[in-house]
């Protein structure tokens, strides 16, 4: 005898939840996230901001204090300090160490004392690079122009110096092709 298939309540089996197995995924993230956590840390990356010089020459005359600029004119054998733009403040020579960055530091606080005793509020400089200046020895350029750590109540802070550093081509020099003797001898 044929066995009848019993539909109806009693012929359905008892379903079981399904398991859910999330522990290998639980493991992924604990793993990913400190991962991903520590290289966003590490891929942080410090931008400097600058400023491009003004297009066109302006007129020396016209030039308020407050607009003339600082200049740094960086060389390969020397890095000279131009307050404002055309005087000579100093030159610091190579040294067989390289850039003296201190001693620049101090020239830069002297100017930068000299303005707030004037009331000048400068934040401005300009540094003019020679061809084939190493990259390090631009930033560290920058470095030095933007800040220096002072103590101020037993403890070491960034003061500024001119954080807002514009770049530009240094002026070639030009040799003097004849001195006033050579030209009156010529007559």
């Amino acid at each position: 005898m044929a066995r009848r298939a019993k539909f109806g309540r009693g012929s359905r089996g008892i379903k079981k939840d399904a398991e859910l197995d999330i522990t290998s995924f639980m493991n992924l993230m604990i793993v990913l996230v400190p991962v991903l956590l520590m290289m966003m840390v590490f891929s942080r990356i410090t931008v400097l901001e600058l400023a491009l010089p003004q297009l066109g020459e302006a007129n020396e005359q016209n030039i308020d204090v407050k607009d003339q600029r600082l200049e740094l004119v960086v060389r390969a054998d020397s890095i000279a300090v131009y307050y404002p733009q055309g005087y000579l403040v100093k030159e610091l020579v190579v040294t067989e160490q390289g850039y003296d960055y201190l001693a620049l530091q101090m020239v830069l606080r002297q100017i930068k004392q000299t303005l707030i005793n004037k009331n000048i509020d400068k934040k401005a400089a300009t540094l003019l690079l020679e061809e084939d200046i190493p990259y390090q020895v631009i930033v560290a350029l920058m470095d030095t122009t933007r800040s220096y750590q002072d103590v101020l109540i037993a403890s070491v802070v960034d003061a500024e110096l001119f954080p807002e550093i514009s770049l530009g081509d240094a002026p070639i020099d030009i040799a003097p092709v004849a001195s006033n003797e050579s030209l009156g001898s010529a007559k």
